[in-house]
């Protein structure tokens, strides 16, 4: 394995928060590779690196997919590594996240830290005690190895990216721990997505995870999830500007495909309750959705116009696919004798969460998840935003990770 950074032994990960790496960029290729490319908010290699740094772990055999060569690794830290390698904390982010938990929008970072206020001294994830680290998913389009990295052959891998579950993701990430001297968590989180990959660390990582803290989410995808994720699927294959995957080289992307795919998941991650409080029947501003001539807006479609403009200047298409059915292809029972078969050997300390007005992942779906574990925490969100209370809802979870980090394990 190559280690992409400052420095090539473990001082580079006891770096105090608030300092600034600067790891040596992964080398630019030429030619096809960068050739025709949108302004479109994904890294690629070349870019500013911000506060990333980078693991190469090699080949990898994929579960479905026979193997992935020349895969590599972005990630971000905060805090210092205990001597033991005993105090980390890995953060899972969810589909349209990345490794840049916490920090400020600037090069090599299209936005702001999606969990502000979780990580850092004295907060919940306690840099002055925890090792945090997060990880760009296998798949992603921040700098981990996904559609719009360079194959070995120089050209984008694009269409031809490999499908991956939820499982590869992790073992990708099991990779990179290892790769930095980590043989054992103290806790994994994450929401959505996250807690996807959370539960799936508790069910393959056994006692080498001491707890594990699932938002939002579920220890299988359900029909219903599905169904919701069909639609957003056929509208990023159907734009035009798609061209089957290989648009990299166009000088064009499959944003409005992208941009509807965003406005349906975006419905799914608030309330109905949320929505006509906050919009109700008004019309956007300065427009009126029932002139029959040039219609303007009700102010809801609006909002939904807002949130896809700010996906598609951010977010690559082929990488919303690839996660898509990744957690499409999410449950922890699969070749494993069932749900309850695969939880039932859980050796972890878990802590399962839901929002209380979540219609995607609803508190059933957790309520299962923690009956069938040997050691469970239930705990709730209370938000009337829905799904992204797990986002929202800072102070909630908070406590919540503060409770789970506070209790006894072993």
């Amino acid at each position: 394995m190559t280690v992409t950074h400052r420095h090539q032994s473990l001082t580079h990960r006891a770096r105090p928060v608030g300092t600034r790496p600067v790891p040596t960029p992964p080398t630019a290729r030429v030619g096809r590779v960068r050739a025709g490319r949108p302004d479109d908010g994904t890294w690629r290699a070349g870019d500013p690196v911000g506060e990333r740094e980078f693991l190469d772990i090699g080949t990898i055999r994929l579960e479905r997919a026979g193997v992935l060569p020349q895969v590599r690794v972005a990630y971000e830290t905060w805090g210092t590594l205990a001597p033991g390698a005993d105090n980390v904390v890995l953060v899972e982010h969810a589909l349209t996240g990345d490794s840049h938990v916490v920090g400020p929008q600037g090069p090599g970072h299209p936005t702001p830290g999606w969990w502000e206020g979780l990580v850092g001294p004295g907060r919940a994830l306690d840099t002055n005690r925890w090792f945090v680290i997060c990880a760009n998913v296998l798949g992603g389009c921040q700098g981990t190895t996904g559609p719009v990295s360079p194959a070995p052959d120089g050209r984008y891998w694009a269409a031809r990216f490999p499908y991956v579950t939820i499982r590869d993701q992790v073992q990708v990430e099991q990779a990179l721990l290892r790769g930095l001297g980590i043989r054992r968590v103290a806790a994994v989180i994450g929401g959505s997505m996250g807690g996807m990959r959370a539960i799936e660390w508790a069910v393959m990582g056994g006692d080498l995870v001491e707890r594990a803290i699932v938002l939002a989410s579920t220890a299988h995808a359900t029909a219903d999830q599905i169904a919701w994720a069909q639609p957003q699927l056929l509208a990023i294959r159907s734009d035009v500007d798609f061209a089957g995957g290989d648009y990299y080289d166009t000088g064009r992307t499959p944003e409005n495909g992208l941009g509807i795919a965003r406005r349906i998941a975006h419905i799914t991650y608030r309330t109905e309750t949320e929505l006509n409080g906050r919009f109700g029947r008004d019309a956007q501003s300065g427009e009126d959705p029932l002139r029959p001539a040039a219609r303007g807006r009700f102010a809801v479609e609006g909002y939904l116009d807002h949130h896809a403009s700010k996906l598609t200047g951010r977010f690559d298409a082929n990488s919303y696919l690839v996660l898509t059915e990744a957690m499409n292809s999410h449950d922890v029972g699969r070749d494993r004798g069932g749900l309850a078969e695969a939880l039932r050997g859980v050796a972890a300390d878990c802590t399962i969460a839901s929002v209380d007005t979540d219609r995607l992942y609803p508190p059933p779906l957790s309520d299962e998840m923690a009956r069938l574990l040997p050691n469970a925490t239930r705990e709730s969100v209370t938000s009337v935003h829905g799904h992204d209370g797990f986002l929202i809802e800072t102070d909630q979870v908070a406590g919540i990770v503060r409770r789970a980090l506070g209790r006894p394990v072993g």
